[in-house]
């Protein structure tokens, strides 16, 4: 089995076996209004959505994307006063994340906190998603005055900070992010993907997967995968395209529109489903 560590030891699922979902980033609210408004159904187990408006923030507050982060906030805040089971991955996560885009390391510092503030002021963001994350050991340092920097915009919780490696990068970045994805890419890679080593040595859950082309027949595979190499966040779309660093993250992104099994995979996952 391929996607088992390559030293064949057994992953811990205590924690992964309640996988919940990870949107990187749909398209705008105008161009897929259902996809925005699927994520604020009762029941459906969300950790966060990525809000992108033009490569970031934008120039100015948008009214559409405004709308659809607050019925989001809506929707968690429901689900942590009614303390309802069917809603208890949301009120867990359920957050909203501004994209900020590091261009693998060159965006100046500046450039990143500008946008960061943008988010926070106009959208009122519980944290960030650091796309295009760089994954070298280099890139930690800059990595880490970012992201401790972000901590401090976020206030007293530090909010939540997802890092788009898009594979797997140098240990170090894990004490950085409270979640690496560490897999971004088509489901003729990731059935053959072996899981990092280190890795075993955090929580189920620290780690994200996105997947395109996953046929509705290989769901079930899909899902023992993340829940082996311990993702705890997923996405996976039946949706081919462009996936990965050089992606445009547009209309052309497989991830940008719900998957045609959405009601099939909301429902084998469920709120807090274990196998």
């Amino acid at each position: 089995m391929p996607y088992l560590t390559s030293t064949g030891t057994a992953r811990r699922t205590s924690g992964a076996d309640r996988l919940g979902f990870g949107v990187p980033g749909y398209a705008h609210p105008l161009l897929a209004p259902a996809e925005w408004a699927e994520l604020t159904r009762p029941g459906t187990p969300l950790h966060w959505a990525v809000l992108n408006i033009d490569n970031g923030p934008g120039s100015r507050p948008d009214p559409h994307c405004l709308e659809a982060a607050g019925r989001l906030r809506n929707a968690r805040a429901r689900a942590l006063r009614d303390g309802e089971p069917v809603d208890s991955v949301r009120a867990a996560g359920g957050r909203v994340l501004g994209q900020l885009d590091l261009a693998h390391g060159v965006r100046p510092f500046g450039e990143l906190l500008a946008d960061a503030r943008s988010f926070l002021d106009w959208y009122r963001v519980d944290g960030f998603y650091l796309d295009r994350c760089p994954a070298d050991r280099a890139g930690l340092p800059g990595v880490r005055r970012l992201t401790g920097t972000l901590r401090a915009f976020l206030g007293r919780d530090g909010g939540h900070l997802v890092l788009g490696h898009d594979t797997h990068p140098y240990p170090g970045y894990a004490e950085t992010g409270d979640q690496l994805v560490t897999f971004r890419g088509a489901w003729s890679d990731y059935r053959w993907s072996q899981v990092a080593e280190w890795t075993a040595d955090y929580p189920p859950g620290r780690f994200a997967h996105f997947v395109h082309g996953v046929p509705r027949t290989h769901l079930e595979e899909a899902m023992r995968i993340a829940r082996w190499q311990g993702a705890g966040t997923i996405f996976f779309t039946d949706r081919g395209g462009r996936s990965g660093p050089e992606s445009d993250r547009g209309q052309s992104d497989p991830f940008a529109a719900l998957p045609r099994y959405w009601d099939e995979i909301v429902s084998r996952i469920g709120p807090g489903i274990s196998e």
